[in-house]
């Protein structure tokens, strides 16, 4: 009975150790992992892709909505290339989703066929896909 006893005990301490190690093991990794972050907002407004002159109404564009980002991505999209379309055309499946959840899925169908693995905006396509699918 004691050698049950003390087995028990060996084995419920080697169990504490073996949860202590995968926690240290979890949050030495986490810096490593906060380091491959995916694209920030900041980061998604200085994409390649956006003519120079275009900032200033794009901003405006965006200060009014859903209705402004449509009206610029009618007006300049085909001036703007990927990446930042993509990113672009992103906000605007967010700020449309509010009042016309079919336009933006159509939207972002759009973006997601387009868009390759490689881009950085596919993390934020991740983001968005349970959403918009």
């Amino acid at each position: 009975m004691k050698i049950l006893i003390v087995a028990l005990i060996v084995g419920v301490i080697g169990l504490g150790a073996w949860q202590i190690f995968e926690t240290w093991h979890g949050l030495k990794e986490k810096p490593a992992k906060a380091e491959q972050a995916p694209v920030t907002v900041s980061q998604l407004e200085s994409l390649e892709g956006l003519p120079g002159g275009l900032e200033p109404s794009l901003q405006a564009a965006q200060r009014r909505g859903a209705a402004g980002l449509r009206d610029w991505l009618r007006l300049y999209g085909k001036t703007v290339r990927d990446p930042r379309l993509a990113a672009i055309e992103l906000d605007y499946v967010v700020l449309v989703s509010r009042d016309d959840i079919g336009e933006a899925r159509r939207v972002f169908s759009r973006v997601k066929t387009r868009t390759s693995p490689a881009s950085p905006v596919y993390a934020r396509i991740k983001q968005l896909e349970k959403t918009y699918q």
